[in-house]
């Protein structure tokens, strides 16, 4: 047996007892050596306490971890007892034009598998994974960093990728949480002029580390004015990751013509005023975490510029400490926190 963490609702987690799992037909079992703390977590942790009957699912969505077993029909050219890997949190059928392009997470024939929402996820020593799900891991790499690249640090990533090249262009992050961070970071290091914006100025003070040309304490100066005057007229492009509908709303104003915004939080709302914008020729895109070809981009470029992403965690814990950890994580004042093992 092992002890898996489920989240209960209602700011309350447990420490259950879960059979060791063992692989399936194309599966692996994965021996989990790190398994990231995410914003999209507390959504599980803040709900209304489950109905009794509802189904149990260890939580946790960001592993990296060893290969510990293949299961049937694993091709053992491709994967190794003993190799490290990333894993992208998603599987579909494999076969839809969606899931053969790395989107399984847009499987078309019928609802993709969430590990750590609709199967058992990494918060846990051990989790089986779809080999279409399982992704190589440089030895250059941390553990830790894998697993910030599995999401949230991969999110950013694809939020970029959605609003095209940011070289040389003045971008505002809005939001400097985990993933606006990993904006900030990973924009700078694309050639972007950087302005990070915050209500914290502990975040602001961690995002010129990462790179940020300029911040903005949103709560003390008027965001859009302020941008407007760093940019001589505004930003070129916006990414908006704090779920805040005022957020959401000063990066949509933010904007110069021909501005591109990016959506990544969850939560807020962008209305548009049409005749307000129209002759402005702004594009707003969303953009849904990442594919797994841009989450090896994602790790590959991380490597290749030495960025700090191992920086954006705080906090360390064990699984024995889960209460405590996200009892802090829920405070939303700190960074990043993980399990590992």
């Amino acid at each position: 047996m092992m002890q898996g963490l489920v989240f209960e609702g209602g700011r309350q987690i447990s420490l259950r007892d879960f059979s060791d799992p063992k692989p399936g037909p194309g599966e692996v079992l994965l021996r989990v050596t790190a398994s990231g703390m995410c914003g999209s977590d507390l959504h599980y942790y803040r709900a209304e306490a489950s109905a009794p009957d509802a189904p149990v699912c260890i939580g946790g969505h960001e592993p990296a971890g060893v290969i510990e077993e293949l299961g049937a029909g694993v091709d053992p050219v491709r994967f190794a007892v003993g190799q490290r890997v990333m894993v992208h949190h998603y599987a579909g059928c494999g076969g839809c034009e969606a899931c053969r392009s790395g989107w399984t997470q847009m499987c078309t024939t019928g609802p993709a598998t969430v590990y750590g929402k609709s199967a058992h996820g990494a918060h846990a020593p051990f989790m089986t994974v779809s080999t279409q799900s399982v992704l190589p891991l440089s030895d250059s790499l941390s553990d830790i960093a894998a697993a910030a690249i599995g999401c949230g640090t991969g999110t950013a990533w694809g939020a970029l990728d959605r609003v095209g090249d940011v070289g040389g262009a003045d971008l505002v992050v809005f939001g400097q949480g985990p993933v606006g961070l990993s904006a900030t970071m990973l924009a700078t290091a694309r050639g972007a002029r950087v302005i990070a914006v915050d209500l914290a100025d502990s975040r602001l003070e961690q995002a010129r580390a990462f790179g940020a040309a300029e911040t903005i304490n949103s709560g003390s100066v008027d965001p859009v004015a302020m941008i407007k005057e760093l940019t001589g007229g505004g930003a070129t492009v916006a990414i908006e990751t704090s779920g805040a509908t005022a957020a959401a709303t000063a990066a949509l104003e933010s904007l110069a013509p021909w501005g591109r915004l990016g959506v990544v939080g969850l939560g807020g709302r962008i209305e548009v005023d049409v005749r307000k914008f129209l002759s402005r020729q702004i594009t707003i895109a969303t953009s849904w975490s990442l594919s797994s070809v841009q989450q090896i981009q994602c790790a590959n470029f991380v490597d290749r510029h030495h960025l700090p992403v191992d920086d954006l965690f705080s906090h360390r814990w064990s699984l024995n400490d889960a209460v405590d950890a996200y009892e802090e994580f829920d405070k939303q004042t700190s960074g990043k926190g993980v399990f590992t093992f």
